[in-house]
């Protein structure tokens, strides 16, 4: 095949232990066939397009071990995001420009993504000010899972008023004395009621779904990220809210690799959709542009830990193992790798339990199968998951949650939340990703600063400074992390023979102030050989743009995590 692509006078970080370092890609179709020194320049051919990095930073396209991206894309287009804005006053002016421009039917909303404490005046927005920003046009605004404000207008479009009982499921109508719901919507004791609300929202219609859908892959390759692994969600049903990516990807308008795995969608009846699925699908299902994974994170609602950090600990119920064990069996033993929703390690310990249980049956070495979130895990539970060959994907959403943590947990248990280098002592694959959409940012810089700096969004301190990752470290996690979609002969490293994704960075991650992390992007994101992103410099290698659909989407004049003062 001729060489199509090369890219030369870079600071280039391989993650490839045979050459870490390199100034040089050379590149044909969608692989990487060398990597080396500007001495490629004689072996690239006449007609192959030739791209000077100026002495930029370039590394491996970044993958998101646990991310709500698909369920994002379907909805991006309809959301307002304040992921970026760093004033309470300037967030609330987006808000009132927008429902200035939503038509009559549709909402403003602002789903997740950011915390107060990411705020000049480190409060929350009133209801009062919500109302007076939106007016009659109905408006919905959650913050992270812990609640949601839902304005005057649209508590009309619910019907929720006066007579309305709490016949949402685990969680609170909040009242004033008089029992008119003032508009907060309490997550307590679960998150139900905040997407049970949104689930009654308007859609949009399949061709707005799929344009919405390039719009956030998009955002995701404008942060330099070129892979995600989709943990499923609520409301998300298998294979129809699937048929967008179907088709995008039929088209070949995917601009990010998207692996997903199957999440449950109705309690009680877990083991019938996994069995349903297991007889239509299987994990590799697919290529390496969109595949199934595996199962999870929602294997069965009793073993679902609900992480508001600002609620006491939940204590899973007495028949959890017992609701579990046969979920597990038959994924193992129709080798179906899955993921656990796992926040604290008393959960870990109970689950685990079940998963010895099932290993003596049907050993589960080998099938890459995951923890999740893990902000409590302790040691003796780590190493029983290197037993069973497992491995922990971990994301910043504590560094959004860091008051409700501290003020409940103290600095002392911060300080190892998670355990990231116990983990990587232990030998245990560890994988770094957002858990975006809704209880954080889908800015994945945000959350390698995290991991370096050891610091929350408002700035407090978390993680000890010898718990901290070094720069290296942390964007390995983010990179070279394969192991959990199975694709570590693929990607993940710049190598001869694997794919050919990777970021050009708009500053050098390795000698930038540690503050300055935060704010990285990518001006050059290649996925398979072919260009998605381009920016500055290089704007002249960019794809064409996207329409702005639906005609009133706030990316229009807001764009997605966009930062104002």
């Amino acid at each position: 095949m001729k060489n199509t692509l090369l890219i030369h006078n870079a600071k280039i970080t391989t993650m490839d232990p045979a050459r870490p370092e390199a100034t040089a890609l050379l590149i044909a179709g969608d692989r990487i066939v060398a990597v080396g020194d500007d001495a490629l320049l004689a072996q690239a051919d006449a007609d192959c397009t030739r791209i000077d990095a100026g002495g930029r930073r370039l590394i491996p396209g970044l993958n998101d071990s646990h991310i709500h991206g698909v369920r994002q894309g379907l909805n991006h287009a309809m959301e307002l995001r304040w992921d970026a804005q760093t004033s309470l006053g300037a967030a609330l002016e987006r808000l009132r420009d927008q429902a200035q421009q939503t038509p009559p039917g549709q909402w403003v909303r602002v789903v997740g993504g950011w915390s107060f404490r990411q705020f000049s005046e480190r409060r929350h927005p009133t209801i009062e000010e919500i109302n007076a920003a939106t007016g009659d046009v109905p408006c919905y605004v959650l913050h992270l899972y812990d609640y949601a404000i839902v304005n005057r207008a649209g508590l009309r479009a619910l019907g929720i008023g006066p007579e309305t009982r709490d016949t949402y499921p685990r969680g609170r109508i909040i009242r004033d004395a008089k029992g008119n719901p003032t508009g907060l919507m309490m997550a307590a004791p679960s998150a139900v009621i905040l997407y049970s609300l949104l689930n009654q929202m308007p859609k949009l219609p399949p061709e707005e779904q799929a344009v919405s859908t390039r719009h956030f892959l998009r955002e995701l390759n404008r942060f330099g990220l070129t892979s995600l692994l989709d943990a499923g969600g609520g409301f998300l049903n298998y294979p129809e809210d699937y048929d967008v990516l179907t088709d995008l990807h039929r088209e070949g308008l995917l601009s990010v690799r998207i692996g997903f795995s199957l999440f449950a969608q109705r309690p009680g009846k877990e083991l019938e959709d996994f069995e349903r699925w297991s007889d239509i699908t299987a994990p590799d299902a697919g290529d390496a542009m969109l595949k199934v994974v595996g199962a999870g994170e929602m294997l069965r609602a009793s073993a679902y830990d609900f992480e508001d950090f600002i609620l006491p600990r939940p204590e899973l119920g007495p028949t959890m193992e017992d609701e579990l064990f046969p979920v597990v069996e038959l994924l193992a033993r129709k080798r179906w790798p899955f993921r656990f929703h796992a926040t604290y390690d008393e959960s870990a310990t109970r689950i685990l339990n079940v998963l010895e249980t099932v290993n003596r049956a049907y050993p589960l070495e080998g099938l890459h199968w995951i923890f999740d979130h893990g902000e409590t895990l302790k040691e003796p539970n780590i190493e029983r998951i290197a037993a069973l060959g497992g491995g922990i994907s971990v994301q910043n959403r504590i560094a959004f949650q860091e008051e409700q943590f501290l003020a409940r947990y103290g600095a002392d248990a911060a300080n190892d939340a998670p355990p990231l280098k116990k983990i990587l002592a232990a030998g245990v694959p560890l994988g770094n990703g957002t858990d975006a959409t809704r209880v954080s940012s889908y800015n994945p810089w945000l959350s390698i600063h995290w991991t370096v700096s050891g610091r929350g969004r408002g700035g407090a301190v978390l993680l000890g400074e010898d718990r901290r990752l070094d720069r290296h470290t942390a964007l390995k996690l983010y990179t070279d992390n394969a192991w959990f979609s199975r694709e570590e002969d693929q990607k993940g490293r710049l190598a001869p023979a694997l794919l050919a994704d990777f970021a050009l960075l708009s500053d050098d991650y390795f000698s930038i102030p540690e503050e300055a992390i935060a704010d990285l992007e990518s001006v050059l994101t290649v996925l398979g050989g072919r260009v998605v992103h381009a920016s500055g410099p290089f704007t002249s290698h960019a794809p064409a743009p996207l329409p702005a659909l639906p005609e009133w989407t706030p990316l229009a004049r807001h764009g997605g995590f966009v930062r104002v003062p």
